[in-house]
């Protein structure tokens, strides 16, 4: 049962360093300077520092889950507040000579940690973070976070969830009433686009490297609001990206997103190993039963 609760794991880590690995070579082809390149291959790092913390079997996430998804919101919050402002927008925070925009870090954690306990207190969170998108603001973001809860909805039509979803829906309008005049950065933006210019060797591997971010969340998901949610969230950040000036996921350069992937991904490989444990807890209940039954017949 592990290994088979296990295999799905590796395929989203496989995917993941491929989807990197073909975002470096677009940006090597595309004569992206080595900064880049290697800001993008630091981020894969932290990314999957954070991974093998996250999915360690002692890290009890379950215990501060209350209180994750309105901090997580609240950051959000602060980032459109103290943020660095461009062009109106406020998404990113200073981290020495980056800037980290907090949303592709944090949403689809939160969007896979709703989709694994729907209650008041994700709701909540889930509440904040749509007033910090709002506020900032990112219609590319507030839309995966609605996607997202869209897809909690289609497997757990819960009160919870439906009043999460009239909120992450009314925070996507707020953004869209905005105006949003940020212009196409290059190697970050519009990059379905632009790397096709490059030579076609660069625009296919940024639509392979695409691709690979969502099959994790098919790849034998055993639950099923947890995978539609990881996959919705990070569909929804592929589309902003190919209908507007929004960060292309991993194949573009950008370490926010990389590092937020490989987040919601350990989050998602917990709920698989949480599910495998409770599957094997289940059947050795069945076989003590059917062992004791037998016994009681033969005596």
């Amino acid at each position: 049962m592990m290994r088979a609760v296990r295999e799905p794991e590796f395929v989203g880590l496989a995917c993941a360093a491929g989807a990197v690995g073909l975002g470096i070579l677009y940006l090597a082809l595309a004569g992206a300077p080595a900064r880049h390149i290697a800001i993008n291959l630091a981020a894969l790092a932290v990314g999957l520092a954070a991974y093998a913390t996250i999915v360690m079997p002692k890290w009890q996430l379950r215990r501060a889950e209350g209180a994750v998804l309105p901090a997580l919101g609240l950051a959000l919050v602060a980032t459109a507040l103290l943020g660095t402002p461009v062009e109106g927008a406020a998404r990113w925070v200073p981290l020495g000579p980056l800037n980290l925009q907090v949303s592709l870090i944090v949403i689809p954690a939160m969007v896979v940690l709703f989709a694994r306990r729907p209650d008041a207190a994700g709701t909540v969170g889930v509440t904040i973070a749509a007033l910090g998108l709002a506020l900032q603001p990112d219609r590319g973001m507030a839309g995966a976070l609605a996607a997202g809860i869209a897809a909690v909805a289609l497997s757990r039509r819960e009160p919870w969830v439906l009043i999460a979803l009239v909120v992450a829906a009314a925070g996507l309008i707020a953004t869209l009433l905005q105006a949003d005049n940020l212009p196409a950065m290059p190697w970050v933006d519009q990059v379905f686009y632009s790397s096709f210019d490059v030579q076609p060797v660069a625009g296919l591997a940024v639509v392979a490297g695409s691709v690979l971010l969502l099959i994790p969340a098919v790849a034998g998901a055993p639950q099923r609001s947890v995978g539609l949610a990881f996959g919705a969230v990070w569909l929804a950040i592929l589309a902003a990206a190919a209908l507007g000036n929004y960060p292309t996921p991993l194949v573009g350069y950008g370490g926010s997103a990389i590092v937020g992937y490989l987040l919601s991904l350990s989050l998602m490989s917990r709920a698989f190993r949480a599910e495998g444990r409770e599957a094997a807890s289940r059947l050795s209940s069945t076989d003590k039963s059917d062992d004791r039954s037998l016994s009681a017949r033969l005596t």
